[in-house]
């Protein structure tokens, strides 16, 4: 599992890497608990990168093979809030957070990227929810409401409920990405220079600007367990989640 999150710091900075390039840097329940632990406590850094490994994938979502194992509603509620905490705990992060972008973001791998403080992005890169066309799961309160902070209740609506992916240049128009570069060479450039950028700004500035709009993005939420349970216990998800791992085309019954 070492291998598949890695962590490095040079200069001051600190850099997460997915590192499943042969899966789309798709995510296991251990490298979400590698992503938690150095995001709590990243050590002696000014600023954190996080990206995938190769081009073609920021991070595919959550690897399908961890839900194999789900059974119960009760394994819907502890997925979900094992996303929400991990990525809380990014958001929560003390230094500023960078997702450098290339390839797919999608799933886990875009709620990851929203719970970074900017996000950059090469031409290629895609993003979006996939869910309505491939597991017909659901997304938590949290994810919807930090979405939404991001580019809008309409385009989340949008997003999910087409399940199509956003070009790199729609998603620089919704808000979602501030920059696009045209290749993983510019992007990578960018990155390290925005990085350097950032390392010489007033930490205390930017850490109670991060805290103030998570503040505001929370207040007021409400619980969501009614509706993770409606989806992770349907039929259509056991569905999706066969018709994903045997590669064909789910049918859909609404239950």
């Amino acid at each position: 599992m070492t291998d598949e999150l890695l962590y490095e710091v040079r200069d001051g900075i600190g850099r997460i890497t997915f590192n499943r390039p042969q899966a789309r840097n798709a995510l296991t329940f251990p490298m979400y608990e590698r992503l938690a632990e150095v995001t709590a406590d990243p050590g002696d850094v000014r600023v954190l990168i996080l990206t995938g490994a190769g081009d073609k994938a920021f991070a595919a979502g959550t690897d399908i093979n961890q839900f194999r194992s789900f059974s119960s509603g009760q394994d819907a509620l502890d997925y979900e809030a094992r996303i929400d905490r991990v990525v809380g705990t990014l958001e929560r992060c003390r230094v500023p957070t960078i997702a450098a972008i290339a390839g797919a973001c999608t799933g886990g791998g875009a709620a990851i990227a929203a719970g970074c403080d900017l996000r950059i992005a090469a031409a290629n890169a895609r993003f979006g929810f996939p869910i309505a066309r491939t597991l017909g799961n659901c997304l938590s309160m949290s994810n919807i409401a930090r979405l939404a902070a991001l580019i809008g209740a309409a385009r989340v609506t949008e997003m999910i409920f087409t399940a199509r992916l956003y070009s790199a240049a729609e998603a620089q128009a919704a808000g979602l990405v501030s920059e696009v570069l045209p290749d993983q060479a510019a992007l990578e450039a960018r990155t390290a220079e925005l990085a350097t950028l950032l390392s010489g700004h007033a930490p205390i500035t930017m850490r109670v600007t991060k805290e103030a709009l998570r503040r505001l993005r929370e207040h007021g939420l409400p619980p969501d367990e009614d509706l993770i349970r409606m989806a992770y216990e349907s039929q259509d998800f056991r569905e999706g989640m066969d018709a994903f791992l045997t590669k064909r085309t789910p049918a859909w019954r609404g239950a």
